[in-house]
């Protein structure tokens, strides 16, 4: 009797298991900016700041070698360059605060900031349903 041998993943073609691990990384963001929403805190500190964002950031990087060549790739950079294009955000508004005439200005970009967040998140999570891969940027 031979045992049965998986058949190989077709290139370009992620396993389920990385479909769901990628919703997953979403639906993570998702309560991070929906327990800002309904407590105290903003949008994008909630976002980069809580512990299911940084869990979800945690995930990408762990898996990010399990989907490389698939077009779940695209989902994982996006989620990646989410998070950490909104710690800059965060801290070029930390840079404006320093100064009384900037403190308006650096609650703008925090307030943009925070609409582009759920805008990624919704974004993406809604390509992933239809299980299309996202635009990347060129790798540099």
């Amino acid at each position: 009797m031979s045992n049965p041998v998986p058949a190989p993943l077709q290139i370009g073609q992620p396993s389920e298991n990385m479909v769901t691990v990628t919703h997953l990384v979403y639906a993570l963001h998702a309560f991070a900016v929906f327990s800002a929403v309904v407590g105290s805190a903003t949008i994008i500190f909630s976002f980069i700041a809580s512990l299911p964002s940084i869990a979800a950031v945690v995930l990408n990087y762990w898996n990010q070698a399990a989907v490389r060549g698939t077009w779940l790739e695209s989902h994982f950079r996006w989620q990646i360059r989410t998070f950490w294009f909104a710690v800059l955000w965060v801290l070029i508004a930390g840079v404006m605060a320093l100064t009384i005439i900037g403190l308006p200005f650096a609650f703008v970009v925090l307030l943009i900031a925070g609409l582009w967040i759920l805008y990624r998140i919704v974004r993406g999570w809604w390509v992933l349903i239809q299980r299309c891969p996202l635009p990347m940027p060129p790798q540099g």
